[in-house]
């Protein structure tokens, strides 16, 4: 591709699938004739926000938004061009999937930019494929090839997400219950944070189908509405899997409580049948004078058989009384 300058992760011509890569240098002699021009920045680098600002001749609200560090999904289209941020799931080394990555990006008729800071990997197929020559061929093709690929991977982990919570629900219906509850936390916060970038995707991606730029043909439109209805799917089972998660961490709860409970009925049965038991050898055993039994050797085997029965008649009231 040439020497990298600073911000540019790397750069395109489209040609039918493939692609001629481009720098700095061919990006400042680009013309629209050319074909469609590609260029995936890295928005946090110095020289990627100035050739933003100053040679990308995009106004200063689409130049605000594509380097923004907080961003939503969302889409705005002016014209001929259209403006649209969505998140994907974040693959980086030891991120956390459910904090998700942004991707910016902003099209014409002749060009694309997309903007990022942290590495997304969708951006990175899209690369792999005009390498291999199974590019996009048109800039309605590249949006919809994107979206396609963010919405994919959130597949994979959406399906873990549910096999997770199906796991954990049989864990808990068999009684194998130890550290199920960090777990059952990080599984609500993970669908709670994931839903919170997938539901206005879902909402950005629906209202995609009805933008009027010319470069958004009826197919492509098509292909927007299966990936809406496919983040909507993913939006129930999202849903689906934070409820269930908090029924099976109520049951959670409720079986511990039981248990709980149980061991302290066992601990209160125990107690009441000791303790007038202990009151009475308490009293055998005080060091005053007129204790009976001193002076008879038998007086001991007579006083344990006398404990045994109190016991044992204990045990009859309480069965009566229904308590054990």
């Amino acid at each position: 591709m040439g020497k990298k300058k600073s911000g540019l992760v790397f750069a395109y011509i489209l040609e039918g699938g493939s692609g001629k890569p481009m720098n700095w240098d061919r990006i400042s002699s680009w013309e629209p004739g050319q074909g469609i021009l590609w260029l995936h920045l890295d928005y946090a680098d110095e020289g990627a926000k100035q050739w933003l600002v100053e040679e990308s001749g995009l106004d200063e609200v689409a130049c605000a938004a594509l380097m923004a560090e907080e961003t939503r999904p969302r889409v705005l289209s002016s014209g001929t061009s259209l403006l649209l941020i969505l998140r994907g799931v974040n693959f980086n080394p030891g991120a956390d999937l459910e904090d998700m990555v942004a991707i910016r990006m902003w099209f014409d008729e002749h060009r694309i930019i997309s903007m990022r800071h942290r590495r997304v990997m969708a951006m990175d197929d899209i690369n792999k494929s005009i390498q291999a020559g199974k590019g996009p061929e048109s800039i309605g093709d590249f949006l919809v090839m994107a979206a396609s690929k963010l919405t994919d991977r959130m597949a994979d982990v959406i399906g873990d997400i549910d096999d997770s919570v199906d796991e954990l629900e049989d864990t808990v219906l068999n009684g194998e219950s130890h550290e199920l509850r960090p777990k059952l936390a990080h599984l609500r916060r993970q669908t709670i944070s994931m839903r919170r970038y997938i539901s206005p995707q879902r909402d950005v991606l629906a209202r995609l189908q009805i933008e009027r730029v010319p470069w958004l043909d009826d197919t492509d439109r098509v292909r927007v509405r299966e990936l809406a209805e496919r983040t909507a799917r993913f939006v129930d089972d999202l849903d689906s899997a934070r409820d269930r998660a908090a029924i099976t961490q109520e049951e959670l709860n409720n079986a511990l409580s039981e248990k709980m409970n149980k061991t302290m009925y066992v601990l209160s049965i125990v107690a009441a049948i000791f303790l007038p038991l202990g009151l009475f050898t308490g009293l055998l055993g005080i060091n005053v004078g007129g204790v009976p039994g001193t002076e008879n050797s038998s007086a001991f085997a007579w006083v344990s058989v006398l404990l045994f029965v109190f016991a044992f008649a204990q045990y009859i009231l309480f069965k009566k009384m229904k308590w054990i």
